[in-house]
């Protein structure tokens, strides 16, 4: 029979030898840029840390363009849609959220919320069917319209060759004029990540 120390030796054996096979993956990289804050770069996807990056960049260029820093008031804006134009399955509507979200908290623009106008529809429909006083029924025509409509879209590359492989990211937010239809900002954040493929353990 075999002794204790000779089955955990075994045992120890075995498993390096199965972390040795492990399958190698894309598991840590680095940007090709300095990139404030904390960075998860765990993964060859799109990530948080992309998010925030792209996001507090672009906003700082938003709030200081003239079109909104030389405002007279703060524009109102309307938030339409975000194209994911990658490959991956990517929750735009956080990227969205998150950009109204801090350019809400400058102070220098407002919001009208698009996906609440059927509620609001609805609420009016409410209120003046006579179960809400008077003195506190709001009716249609009193809405405030939206100055800017804001989209975007989000592309990538992604590159592979051997144990290398780098993950570019362009994200472009728009601004436009809703009498004229002109672009009044527009703004680009570049993300290059780079990955080289090590073994994982099983």
């Amino acid at each position: 029979m075999k002794s204790v120390a000779q089955r955990l030796l075994l045992s120890a054996i075995v498993i390096i030898g199965f972390s040795a096979c492990g399958p190698r993956q894309f598991v840590k990289g680095s940007y090709d840029e300095n990139v404030e804050g904390n960075t998860n770069l765990l993964t060859d996807k799109w990530s948080e840390s992309d998010m925030q990056a792209a996001v507090r960049d672009l906003v700082a260029a938003a709030t200081s363009n003239p079109s909104i820093a030389g405002a007279k008031r703060p524009p109102i804006v309307m938030v339409t849609r975000l194209q994911n134009k990658t490959s991956e399955v990517i929750d735009t509507q956080s990227i969205t959220d998150m950009f109204q979200v801090e350019l809400q908290n400058s102070g220098k623009v407002a919001f009208v919320d698009k996906a609440a106008r059927e509620d609001i529809a609805e609420e009016y429909d409410y209120q003046s069917s006579g179960m809400v006083s008077r003195e506190t029924q709001k009716g249609k025509g009193g809405q405030v319209g939206a100055d800017l409509i804001m989209n975007g879209r989000l592309d990538s590359i992604v590159q592979e060759a051997g144990r290398d492989k780098t993950v570019y990211y362009k994200l472009t937010m728009n601004m436009t004029n809703l009498k004229t239809g002109l672009i009044v900002w527009t703004g680009q954040k570049q993300l290059r990540k780079m990955f080289k493929k090590q073994r994982v353990s099983i």
